[in-house]
């Protein structure tokens, strides 16, 4: 079976890189002396800072595992290079939401760096797949579990 290409902006490869740099070198460490201090304690069979340290340390290296994972399968788009005639991933857009009557602004990332708290839609998701390949002025539908919203294409922009 082939994995799925995880789509990466630059930026995006970036912090996972220092994510799992921070996690190797820092998180590792620290989770180990709290592992030996909560040892030193004695009785490991009703320890909670003991249990506490495991457990930390599982989920340290679930994530390594994790990040390791979509870097050995990461696809890096060259923001610099993407098309401004129509919307890609790694480029911003502006766009008019017509129920709303509001601007909104975004910015097209793979699915593993979504995060629409910051204005980072995945291409995989609804607004983003329908968005992939307009052009400014262009008005596209988005199926929502709530009906269909229509956005006008504003503007396209580089990202950075």
């Amino acid at each position: 079976m082939v994995e799925k290409k995880n789509i990466l902006t630059y930026e995006g490869l970036k912090q996972l890189e220092e994510e799992l740099h921070d996690l190797k070198v820092n998180k590792r460490k620290e989770v180990a002396q709290k592992i030996k201090e909560a040892r030193e304690q004695g009785d490991l069979s009703e320890n909670a800072e003991y249990d506490a340290a495991k457990d930390e340390q599982r989920d340290i290296e679930a994530r390594i595992e994790e990040i390791d994972k979509i870097l050995k399968n990461a696809e890096v788009v060259v923001e610099d290079e993407v098309d401004l005639d129509m919307i890609n991933i790694g480029c911003k857009v502006r766009i008019f939401d017509m129920e709303f009557n509001e601007e909104l602004e975004y910015k097209i990332v793979g699915s593993t760096e979504a995060n629409s708290l910051k204005g980072k839609i995945s291409n995989e998701s609804p607004l983003g797949m329908a968005l992939l390949g307009k052009r400014v002025g262009d008005v596209v539908d988005v199926a929502t579990h709530t009906g269909t919203i229509q956005y006008k294409i504003l503007e396209i922009q580089k990202s950075n």
